[in-house]
């Protein structure tokens, strides 16, 4: 397997991992769901195995997800996609919020940026 497979391989597992962690199910609880083993599931989300078209679908359909969350940005360009640029576990724990906490973070962080903002407009 190559550098760029290798990518690939671990995007699809990191975006599989997010939208089940989203649903709040566990790996044994998704492959449950899609009559997969939990160690397949694992395998999939360090991005160490590939499932065929069929898995694939069982997954986005488990997970209710477009195949394109997965793949569009894999197909489209070989640039980084969003969720390969933030902090995976704050996305995690973020998801897990509930919505008034959702909430109080983007104020919290609406607030830090202006503070941010108006910091560099003083030095400036």
């Amino acid at each position: 397997m190559n550098n760029n497979e290798d990518f690939q391989l671990k995007s699809i597992g990191r975006r599989i991992k997010l939208a089940r962690n989203k649903l709040d199910l566990t790996q044994e609880q998704l492959a449950e769901k899609t009559g997969l083993s939990p160690r397949f599931i694992s395998q999939l989300e360090r991005g160490i195995a590939f499932g065929s078209a069929n898995t694939i679908i069982s997954i986005c359909k488990t997970l209710k997800i477009d195949p394109n969350f997965l793949f569009g940005d894999l197909v489209k360009n070989s640039s980084p996609a969003l969720v390969d640029m933030i902090d995976m576990k704050f996305l995690e724990n973020y998801l897990k919020l509930n919505t008034y906490n959702k909430n109080a973070i983007k104020v919290f962080t609406n607030e830090l940026l202006k503070l941010q903002s108006n910091m560099f407009k003083k030095d400036a």
